[in-house]
């Protein structure tokens, strides 16, 4: 079925050879964008009164899989306890426990909540399982309802266990297991996590499986991540809380999107990301999540958006790219952060004419309506 939006007061379309007023979405792709004087005929007409058009949020960074609460956990980080990288073990514990049904249904009531805001296109990790069998099944449980899964077996060294031998687990066994059911592959890169040998070591293997590459990296101080995903050609290094100028070059002068989590710098009370900084050297920039029970609870890309502009000075037109093409970019995809004719219909309606409001009223729902593949959730 065919469907004509129109009366757009303001269009985005992230496409600078594509605008008007109007677009036709026709089955799960949009078929057609511009004045809607010109517009084609469709089987349906949605008139959305002088609104802002934009398409749907890209959340390039997740953490959907997983059990348990870590409430206590952010009362201490907010008393002033620090935070630290060992915290997610609490939620392994948790995840090891529940029931493929219970980790199920955390997921698909975290999408549906992330879909109810303006998201349509969702990235989610394993990474609370940390053994073959649990790792295997956060895989094919992310599957269900995210629209691309990363292996994130190299989360954490399980406590108690040796991190080389746990490495070489994650390179072998774990990863056999799981590849066939996943598209990429991460690591975090982090004191307290993975060291720059072993986070190598992950990354090395999987590209040898042919999954693409993610690093969670410089989050908790300036560290070998960036510089790690660069040279070997990573989608994505996400975090960036901490970054030497050599950092940002390396970002600048290569394919690797720079991917910021600030809901999640709030949340830790570290640092927000330099993104003036790296936009002027010329780096790619997304804004994501990171939903996840520890360090960052919010599904909110609206929120990220907010921060983004009114503390990391950003511009509501980039951080608006940066929530859409820019998470597209972050996952190698041209089909979704945009619209013109042949990409995905993933379409949000604002209840505001413009998306200076995301920036403008902080805090505010103003999702109007939603179209994921073409039909319309919300």
């Amino acid at each position: 079925m065919s469907v004509l939006i129109t009366s757009i007061g303001e269009l985005t379309t992230n496409d600078p050879e594509t605008g008007g007023n109007a677009l036709v979405l026709d089955g799960a792709e949009v078929a057609w964008v511009g004045d809607a004087a010109s517009a084609p005929q469709a089987d349906e007409q949605v008139d959305v009164g002088g609104r802002a058009v934009l398409p749907g949020w890209v959340d390039s960074h997740t953490h959907l899989v997983f059990a348990g609460d870590r409430t206590e956990e952010f009362g201490a980080r907010m008393a002033g306890k620090p935070y630290r990288a060992g915290g997610i073990a609490v939620t392994v514990g948790a995840t090891r426990a529940a029931s493929d049904a219970q980790l199920e249904a955390v997921v698909a009531r975290h999408v549906a909540e992330a879909v109810a805001q303006g998201t349509t296109f969702v990235e989610t990790k394993t990474g609370y399982g940390l053994t073959v069998a649990d790792e295997l099944r956060s895989a094919l449980v992310a599957a269900k309802h995210a629209d691309e899964v990363t292996f994130l077996g190299a989360h954490l060294v399980p406590p108690g266990a040796d991190a080389d031998e746990y490495t070489a687990l994650v390179c072998g066994d774990m990863l056999d297991a799981v590849a066939p059911h996943v598209r990429w592959a991460d690591v975090f890169c982090e004191t307290g996590a993975f060291d720059e040998d072993q986070s190598r070591a992950v990354l090395t293997a999987a590209a040898k499986h042919g999954l693409g590459l993610r690093v969670h990296g410089n989050q908790l101080g300036e560290g070998p991540g960036v510089r790690l995903a660069v040279e070997l050609g990573a989608a994505s290094v996400d975090h960036c809380t901490y970054l030497a100028q050599s950092d940002v070059d390396a970002l600048a002068s290569s394919d690797t999107v720079a991917t910021l989590l600030p809901a999640c710098d709030l949340s830790t009370r570290q640092p927000l990301p330099d993104a003036r900084k790296l936009l002027d050297a010329g780096a790619t920039v997304a804004l994501a999540s990171n939903c996840n029970p520890g360090s960052s609870y919010t599904s909110s890309i609206a929120f990220c958006v907010a921060t983004a502009v009114l503390q990391m000075r950003m511009s509501v037109e980039e951080a608006v790219r940066a929530a859409t093409l820019g998470g597209a970019q972050a996952l190698r995809r041209d089909d979704v952060g945009v619209l013109r004719p042949g990409a995905r219909a993933d379409v949000h309606v604002l209840d505001a004419p413009s998306v200076t409001h995301l920036a403008y009223r902080p805090g505010v729902p103003l999702t109007h309506a939603v179209w994921r593949k073409g039909a319309r959730v919300r």
